[in-house]
């Protein structure tokens, strides 16, 4: 391995830790945090985020490289606007689960499991690193060809710049799993902090979508 293309690597770790922390990626993995019991658990929600946005990102990006081929712009402007959608869906279930928690605290004798919980925020953190990797492709496709020669590097590339946004996933949502975790036992705190991200996540969601649609023209293509 060269120098240059070392040095590529190393650039692509520095942009994946980046690009973990690009705002519609923040706001949806902070509703899955904003419900953690222990840090540990906000901390691998990331994780897996990392995980299932590297694992879409790698299989397409691989695919279009051998093709020689990109998504059409219509298409990857969709996909785009499916974050937007889910950005909406994951702030209303943040919203919603409060009045969950208040109906549980109510039920006497009514225990979940919270290994089987626990999973199941994990499956749904790598369910939204895949949509996020399915949006993100055309632009990391564009970003790898650009960069390097050879298909074996540009699967490194990828990998290296998925390892970049594990670790920058990690690192967010282990900070912003703190003060959520600080306030689980002040109820009427927790709930205000859950309520502020279901809120920011449904908003910008909402305002995502506007943009691709009415702003990029998104629409029109379709029409």
């Amino acid at each position: 391995m060269d120098v240059t293309f070392f040095s590529v690597l190393t650039f692509g770790v520095i942009l994946g830790i980046r690009h973990a922390i690009e705002p519609d990626h923040v706001i949806a993995v902070s509703t899955i945090a904003s419900q953690s019991k222990k840090l540990w658990h906000a901390s691998l929600a990331g994780v897996f985020w990392g995980i299932g946005h590297t694992a879409t990102l790698f299989i397409i990006g691989i695919f279009l490289i051998l093709m020689k081929n990109d998504i059409p712009e219509k298409w990857s402007m969709t996909l785009e606007f499916l974050v937007g959608i889910m950005l909406v869906y994951l702030g209303i279930a943040a919203m919603l689960s409060i009045r969950k928690k208040r109906t549980t605290n109510h039920e006497h004798g009514h225990v979940h499991n919270p290994a089987i919980v626990n999973r199941g925020r994990y499956y749904k953190s790598l369910f939204i690193g895949f949509v996020h990797g399915l949006a993100g492709s055309a632009a990391m496709v564009l970003l790898t060809m650009s960069t390097v020669h050879s298909v074996w590097q540009g699967a490194l590339y990828i990998i290296v710049f998925g390892i970049g946004t594990v670790i920058g996933m990690l690192i967010f949502t282990t900070i912003i799993g703190i003060p959520f975790i600080m306030s689980m036992k002040q109820m009427v705190t927790s709930k205000a902090l859950i309520l502020t991200t279901g809120v920011v996540s449904t908003v910008f969601g909402f305002y995502y979508m506007y943009n691709l649609g009415v702003n990029d023209g998104l629409f029109n293509l379709w029409m």
